[in-house]
Protein backbone atom coordinates (compact mmCIF):
# COMPACT_ATOMS: atom_id res chain seq x y z
CA UNK A 1 0.00 0.00 0.00
CA UNK A 2 2.64 2.30 0.76
CA UNK A 3 4.44 2.10 -2.43
CA UNK A 4 0.64 2.52 -4.62
CA UNK A 5 0.78 5.62 -2.14
CA UNK A 6 4.00 7.04 -3.17
CA UNK A 7 3.56 6.34 -7.10
CA UNK A 8 0.50 8.01 -7.16
CA UNK A 9 2.34 10.66 -5.25
CA UNK A 10 4.92 11.17 -7.68
CA UNK A 11 2.37 11.47 -10.91
CA UNK A 12 0.83 13.93 -8.86
CA UNK A 13 3.65 16.27 -8.06
CA UNK A 14 5.42 15.46 -11.26
CA UNK A 15 3.28 17.60 -13.80
CA UNK A 16 3.37 20.47 -11.09
CA UNK A 17 6.71 20.33 -11.52
CA UNK A 18 6.55 20.17 -15.40
CA UNK A 19 4.04 23.40 -15.08
CA UNK A 20 6.53 25.66 -13.12
CA UNK A 21 9.44 24.82 -15.57
CA UNK A 22 7.15 26.12 -18.42
CA UNK A 23 6.60 29.03 -16.61
CA UNK A 24 9.98 29.71 -15.22
CA UNK A 25 10.85 28.88 -18.85
CA UNK A 26 8.47 31.64 -20.47
CA UNK A 27 9.31 34.19 -17.72
CA UNK A 28 13.17 33.81 -18.30
CA UNK A 29 12.99 34.02 -21.92
CA UNK A 30 10.55 37.14 -21.64
CA UNK A 31 12.94 38.93 -19.38
CA UNK A 32 16.36 37.96 -21.85
CA UNK A 33 13.74 39.63 -24.82
CA UNK A 34 13.46 42.58 -22.99
CA UNK A 35 16.85 43.04 -22.35
CA UNK A 36 17.06 42.93 -26.17
CA UNK A 37 14.34 45.46 -27.20
CA UNK A 38 16.10 47.42 -24.24
CA UNK A 39 19.68 47.21 -25.90
CA UNK A 40 17.87 47.70 -29.42
CA UNK A 41 16.04 50.45 -28.79
CA UNK A 42 18.93 52.33 -27.35
CA UNK A 43 20.54 51.44 -30.74
CA UNK A 44 18.11 52.41 -32.62
CA UNK A 45 17.89 56.19 -30.48
CA UNK A 46 21.33 56.45 -31.49
CA UNK A 47 22.01 54.85 -34.92
CA UNK A 48 18.49 55.23 -36.78
CA UNK A 49 18.56 57.05 -39.67
CA UNK A 50 15.18 58.88 -39.64
CA UNK A 51 13.70 60.70 -36.65
CA UNK A 52 10.90 57.87 -36.42
CA UNK A 53 13.37 54.92 -35.85
CA UNK A 54 14.98 56.78 -33.27
CA UNK A 55 11.55 57.86 -31.56
CA UNK A 56 10.57 53.94 -32.03
CA UNK A 57 13.81 52.85 -30.33
CA UNK A 58 13.47 55.37 -27.47
CA UNK A 59 9.86 53.71 -26.63
CA UNK A 60 11.01 50.48 -27.19
CA UNK A 61 13.69 50.71 -24.59
CA UNK A 62 11.64 52.70 -22.31
CA UNK A 63 8.53 50.29 -22.70
CA UNK A 64 10.79 47.34 -22.52
CA UNK A 65 12.40 48.28 -18.83
CA UNK A 66 8.91 48.48 -17.57
CA UNK A 67 8.48 45.07 -18.81
CA UNK A 68 11.41 43.86 -17.39
CA UNK A 69 10.72 45.24 -13.94
CA UNK A 70 7.35 43.26 -14.34
CA UNK A 71 9.04 40.20 -14.91
CA UNK A 72 11.65 40.33 -12.76
CA UNK A 73 9.16 41.75 -9.83
CA UNK A 74 7.12 38.37 -10.91
CA UNK A 75 10.84 36.26 -11.02
CA UNK A 76 11.26 37.21 -7.50
CA UNK A 77 7.84 36.17 -6.52
CA UNK A 78 8.82 33.10 -7.67
CA UNK A 79 12.23 32.55 -6.09
CA UNK A 80 14.08 32.82 -9.44
CA UNK A 81 17.01 34.45 -10.14
CA UNK A 82 16.20 37.01 -13.42
CA UNK A 83 18.71 35.82 -15.76
CA UNK A 84 20.72 38.29 -17.43
CA UNK A 85 21.64 38.64 -21.08
CA UNK A 86 20.26 38.36 -24.53
CA UNK A 87 18.76 35.65 -26.92
CA UNK A 88 21.54 34.24 -29.20
CA UNK A 89 19.26 35.32 -32.14
CA UNK A 90 19.33 38.94 -30.66
CA UNK A 91 23.13 39.00 -30.35
CA UNK A 92 23.62 38.14 -34.03
CA UNK A 93 20.49 40.61 -35.20
CA UNK A 94 22.71 43.44 -32.94
CA UNK A 95 25.61 42.55 -34.48
CA UNK A 96 24.50 42.74 -38.04
CA UNK A 97 22.40 46.18 -37.10
CA UNK A 98 26.22 47.92 -35.57
CA UNK A 99 27.21 47.17 -39.14
CA UNK A 100 24.29 49.24 -41.02
CA UNK A 101 23.97 52.77 -40.89
CA UNK A 102 21.08 55.34 -42.00
CA UNK A 103 18.03 53.63 -44.40
CA UNK A 104 20.17 50.25 -44.60
CA UNK A 105 19.72 50.58 -40.50
CA UNK A 106 16.17 51.55 -40.82
CA UNK A 107 15.21 48.87 -43.16
CA UNK A 108 16.91 46.14 -41.45
CA UNK A 109 15.69 47.51 -37.70
CA UNK A 110 12.17 47.86 -38.82
CA UNK A 111 12.01 44.60 -40.20
CA UNK A 112 13.55 42.44 -37.26
CA UNK A 113 11.20 44.41 -34.97
CA UNK A 114 8.03 43.16 -36.95
CA UNK A 115 9.35 39.37 -36.85
CA UNK A 116 10.51 39.86 -33.37
CA UNK A 117 7.41 41.28 -32.47
CA UNK A 118 5.02 38.92 -34.16
CA UNK A 119 6.96 36.18 -32.16
CA UNK A 120 6.15 37.76 -28.82
CA UNK A 121 2.30 38.28 -29.46
CA UNK A 122 2.14 35.00 -30.50
CA UNK A 123 4.19 33.33 -26.88
CA UNK A 124 2.79 36.19 -24.84
CA UNK A 125 -0.91 35.21 -26.06
CA UNK A 126 -0.11 31.46 -25.61
CA UNK A 127 1.13 31.85 -21.96
CA UNK A 128 -1.57 34.33 -20.97
CA UNK A 129 -4.47 31.88 -22.18
CA UNK A 130 -2.39 28.41 -21.63
CA UNK A 131 0.10 29.01 -18.58
CA UNK A 132 0.29 27.35 -15.43
CA UNK A 133 1.12 30.19 -12.96
CA UNK A 134 -0.95 32.61 -12.69
CA UNK A 135 1.14 35.44 -12.02
CA UNK A 136 3.00 34.63 -15.14
CA UNK A 137 0.09 34.34 -17.13
CA UNK A 138 -1.34 37.56 -15.62
CA UNK A 139 2.21 39.08 -16.45
CA UNK A 140 2.16 37.82 -20.38
CA UNK A 141 -1.82 39.18 -20.78
CA UNK A 142 -0.81 42.84 -19.13
CA UNK A 143 2.12 43.11 -21.90
CA UNK A 144 0.42 42.00 -24.77
CA UNK A 145 -1.13 45.84 -25.66
CA UNK A 146 2.46 47.10 -25.45
CA UNK A 147 4.02 44.26 -27.43
CA UNK A 148 1.07 44.90 -30.13
CA UNK A 149 1.51 48.41 -30.14
CA UNK A 150 5.16 47.97 -30.97
CA UNK A 151 4.57 45.96 -33.87
CA UNK A 152 1.77 48.31 -35.40
CA UNK A 153 4.91 50.98 -35.00
CA UNK A 154 7.22 48.91 -36.84
CA UNK A 155 4.85 47.65 -39.23
CA UNK A 156 4.24 51.26 -39.83
CA UNK A 157 8.15 51.90 -40.23
CA UNK A 158 8.67 48.87 -42.55
CA UNK A 159 5.85 50.07 -44.61
CA UNK A 160 7.44 53.58 -44.92
CA UNK A 161 10.23 52.23 -46.10
CA UNK A 162 12.32 52.50 -43.30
Amino acid sequence: MKYVLLAVAALVITPAFAQSDASREFLKEAIQGDNAEIQMGQLAAARGGSKDVRDFGKMLSRDHQKAAAQARKVATQMKMKAPAGIPDAAKEEKAKLRKLKGADFDKEFASYMVEDHRKDIDEFQREAEQGENPKVKEMAAAQLPTLKKHLEAAQKLAASGQ
